[in-house]
């Protein structure tokens, strides 16, 4: 199902699930599905708060839930399955090292980088880091991450609004004289190889 109209169906609990899935390795686009988000607040689906709560909330109990499961269940379980989501050996290795020099800040600003923002919490279960730090720093960077995202969409939306007429009336032409100026520029190059050949 296309992540807008799963925000479209689900509102807020489909805007929820979609962050903790992510968390947990499964793999949706979170920073999309924010920024649409973003868009749709604009638009009057949702109210700024509650898309915020549930956006934090959704992060932080997947991160919480990945948490537990590297705590657990440990390296050799994640390492098992998490070659299905491009968690591999190497990958873990190259993580832990950071993560066990850097812990807190790796916590914080771990959100804005996609492929690490996974591993995060695994790695933090894994080294049995204080689960109230973890769950303190890994709220409050998925608040701060959530709202760049839908403010990002939310100005991305209101100069689409904005623009999409005027897009929409040159955009098709602009592309169609674009083309024709390629073919001809094209043509000519090819003709002179052609005559420098010959001569």
């Amino acid at each position: 199902m296309h992540i807008q109209v799963l925000i479209h169906h689900y509102g807020y609990f489909g805007v929820f699930l979609i962050l903790l899935l992510e968390m947990i390795g499964i793999p949706f686009p979170a920073e999309t599905t924010l920024t649409l988000s973003g868009i749709e607040w604009t638009q009057g689906t949702f109210s700024i708060i509650p898309l915020l709560i549930a956006a934090t909330v959704g992060n932080a109990i997947g991160s919480g839930i990945a948490y537990w499961i590297g705590r657990l269940l440990g390296r050799p379980v994640i390492v098992r399955w998490g070659k299905y989501v491009g968690i591999t050996n190497e990958r873990l290795d190259k993580a832990n090292v950071t993560f066990q020099k850097y812990q807190t800040t790796v916590v914080l600003f771990s959100k804005f980088i996609a492929g690490i923002r996974v591993l995060v919490p695994y790695l933090a279960g894994i080294n049995k880091m204080s689960f109230g730090l973890f769950t303190l720093y890994t709220t409050v960077s998925a608040l701060v991450w959530s709202a760049v995202f839908i403010i990002l969409g939310k100005y991305l939306g209101i100069e689409w609004s904005r623009y999409h007429q005027v897009l929409h009336q040159y955009l098709v032409p602009g592309i169609i004289v674009l083309a024709i100026l390629v073919a001809v520029w094209y043509t000519r190059k090819v003709r002179a190889k052609k005559r420098s050949k010959t001569e």
